[in-house]
């Protein structure tokens, strides 16, 4: 299966928010390529966007860890112990996280 694009990821956390009850605080995915995902958690509905933002977490990957997240090729743990995903801020929202970037 091909690598999908900064565009299509946005989408595909677009939908698994809109059924991921709890996020309540605003995250940010910003990517080794550049681009970012943000995620305004505060709002209702969310909002997720690539316009920057504050956040209460970010998280920094390459788009190919994301990918992998959502092939299940990898989960978000691991990824953190072998220094794929750095996590700056609220390490409890981080691991909310989890349910949407897999």
């Amino acid at each position: 299966m091909a690598d999908l694009t900064l565009d299509e990821l946005t989408a595909l956390i677009r939908e698994k928010v809109g059924s991921t009850p709890g996020l309540t605080a605003n995250a940010k995915i910003v990517f080794d390529e550049g681009g970012l995902i943000h995620l305004a958690g505060a709002s209702s509905p969310i909002v997720v966007s690539h316009d920057d933002g504050p956040a209460d977490v970010t998280l920094r990957m390459s788009l190919a860890t994301l990918n992998k997240l959502y092939r299940k090729e990898t989960n978000a743990m691991t990824s953190v112990m072998m220094g794929k995903i750095k996590i700056e801020g609220n390490m409890m929202l981080a691991m909310q996280l989890e349910k949407i970037l897999s």
